[in-house]
């Protein structure tokens, strides 16, 4: 009865996702005129963290390094911990950003936390998104986001203050997934955590074939794929929504994670001016097509840690990786929260520093 009950939830979350999905699709419409030229990042301004004021010493660094593959540059945030020593070498932590987001939101919220908490930290901007290079600007594609968590540990690598084999990987929704596939294949990462784990693959897959029909979703890809031979000819980029632009666009069946979203990126709690809430509508087969779960059992014996919201819609993704993945493995659920409460309310994002601060402190002691 009670994996009955799991799945009908879990049904019923993926099919309003599909909802949402449909209605941020057909809204675009009004957006394919945008060039890329408007989605270039603004110049960087204001605190490094939004919201979340340097009172504790950390230092700062902004650093510019290699994509490799891609033959453009990425642009970080580097957090050292108060009264930092030169002349020793730290255990460091590469921060993945959600969907949509940017370095200066909650990435570079749990990577200045971490530092406070004696760890060098690196939140960066993915490729093709806030300032970092790319084009056509906004592309939202997990092979290179996977790539770009390896591109973070070759600067860190090259760093002197930092311990080559004490260097940990953390990702935030589908910043998540992204940390957790990448550790299956990269060995430089010794302990990997996920914070609200979002499997984007299945969420597109399953919410645009769960509650409409396969054929829809091969219309989607078609329409995608005649978007992409479009802007090979030069018509402009197409870019859609991550979330609502407004609560007058929420439906009855908008889920609690759009609504929180929308409250996080598109108001004053969380909202900030890289973080644009558009990607591009050609990058939608490349996420449908992603699977980051299939050799999670490969991260072992390397330790794994999954936190979750007990209130969160997307904490059956956060249960499947714990259950998929072999030992050491820890699961630990913030009570009370949501996906996006922990992204940066103080009352759940404390417990999860905390928590991965001693998950960190303890895998990434010294060799």
């Amino acid at each position: 009865m009670a994996d009955r009950t799991f799945d009908a939830k879990r049904r019923q979350f993926l099919e309003t996702t599909a909802f949402a999905l449909s209605g941020a699709v057909v809204a675009s419409s009004a957006l394919v005129g945008v060039t890329s030229a408007s989605a270039q990042s603004t110049a960087a301004k204001g605190p490094a963290v939004v919201n979340y004021p340097n009172e504790k010493g950390v230092t700062i660094e902004r650093v510019t390094y290699p994509a490799r593959n891609m033959g453009t540059n990425i642009v970080a945030n580097l957090f050292k911990p108060a009264n930092f020593d030169s002349s020793r070498k730290y255990a460091a932590i590469v921060v993945t950003h959600p969907f949509g987001a940017v370095k200066e939101q909650s990435s570079g919220l749990y990577a200045q936390r971490l530092a406070e908490a004696g760890f060098i930290g690196l939140a960066y901007d993915a490729s093709y998104q806030g300032e970092s290079g790319g084009e056509p600007r906004l592309m939202e594609v997990p092979g290179q986001r996977v790539d770009d968590i390896s591109c973070a540990i070759d600067f860190l690598v090259q760093h002197p203050q930092v311990d080559a084999s004490r260097i940990g990987s953390l990702g935030i929704c589908i910043g998540g997934s992204y940390a957790l596939n990448h550790a299956q294949h990269e060995h430089r990462v010794r302990a990997v955590a996920a914070v609200s784990t979002f499997d984007i693959g299945e969420g597109r897959r399953e919410g645009l074939s769960g509650s409409i029909s396969y054929e829809e979703r091969i219309k989607r890809l078609k329409d995608a794929g005649e978007q992409r031979s479009r802007e090979a000819r030069g018509e402009p980029v197409r870019l859609v929504p991550v979330v609502a632009n407004s609560p007058a666009d929420f439906t009855a069946a908008t889920p609690v994670m759009y609504r929180e979203g929308y409250e996080y990126y598109r108001t004053a709690r969380g909202q900030h001016p890289n973080s644009v809430n558009r990607y591009a509508f050609s990058s939608l087969p490349q996420q449908m097509a992603f699977y980051p779960f299939e050799m999670i059992e490969t991260i072992s014996p390397r330790p794994l840690l999954v936190i979750a919201g007990s209130k969160a819609e997307t904490k059956f993704w956060s249960d499947r990786v714990y259950e998929k993945a072999k030992e050491p493995k820890q699961l630990f659920v913030v009570d009370g929260a949501t996906h996006v409460d922990l992204y940066d309310k103080p009352q759940f994002v404390g417990p999860a520093v905390s928590k991965l601060a001693e998950f960190f402190g303890q895998h990434l002691a010294s060799a």
